[in-house]
């Protein structure tokens, strides 16, 4: 029976550890792509374009939403951030489960589109840690770092609004418990329909057969 991969949606606070979860799912497993975003921030030292994003011009981000390119797309801290429609679309019918690491306005889009979506929210273990690892990336300015609280304060109100919640404690644990969130995903009833549907004829051309 052929399985077409899943969409998953990854979001946290910034500081919460995503990147690195998804950077530890994608060596331990072989059966996920990562989608590649596309933003018009400047890229962080070390990040290459069209690995960790697509970094683009704010007139080449509004020509894809203008020819609808994007699954989705928000601005988050005076940058645009948006999803590539055809990688996505490729993967998920090579039979990868798809993973969409963005914000909770994007998200909620997604699911409003495609509502077969898994969304997946990452928490720190408390606020406090949170600060600690921002502070501790060493790559932002305080002001930088102060509006991703703020962000995150407003963030954490539309928590609810995901099936699931992994908290990054254990580094190891929480991509373990994400990898097996998402496969549990591919045995949900629904999946399964078609193959329901042929058991059930294939049991009425049964009867009286014995």
């Amino acid at each position: 029976m052929y399985k077409e991969g899943i969409l998953v949606v990854v979001s946290g606070f910034s500081g919460a550890g995503k990147g690195t979860i998804m950077k530890q799912l994608m060596k331990t497993y072989d059966n996920y792509a990562l989608s590649v975003s596309a933003t018009t921030r400047k890229p962080r030292e070390g990040e290459v374009h069209g690995r960790e994003y697509f970094f683009v011009t704010v007139e080449e981000f509004e020509k894809k939403i203008a020819e609808g390119e994007l699954i989705e797309y928000a601005k988050y801290v005076d940058n645009y951030y948006g999803t590539p429609t055809d990688f996505v679309m490729e993967q998920r019918r090579m039979g990868k489960d798809v993973i969409l690491e963005i914000e909770i306005q994007g998200a909620l889009k997604v699911k409003e589109k495609y509502p077969d979506t898994l969304l997946l929210f990452v928490l720190p273990p408390s606020a406090a840690t949170l600060k600690e690892r921002l502070i501790g990336r060493g790559t932002e300015e305080l002001s930088v770092i102060e509006a991703r609280l703020k962000r995150a304060e407003k963030e954490a109100e539309g928590v609810e609004a995901y099936d699931y919640v992994l908290v990054n404690d254990d580094l190891d644990k929480c991509v373990r418990e994400m990898h097996e969130t998402i496969q549990a995903q591919h045995r949900k009833t629904s999946n399964y329909l078609p193959l329901i549907e042929q058991i059930r004829a294939e049991l009425k051309e049964q009867k009286g057969e014995l």
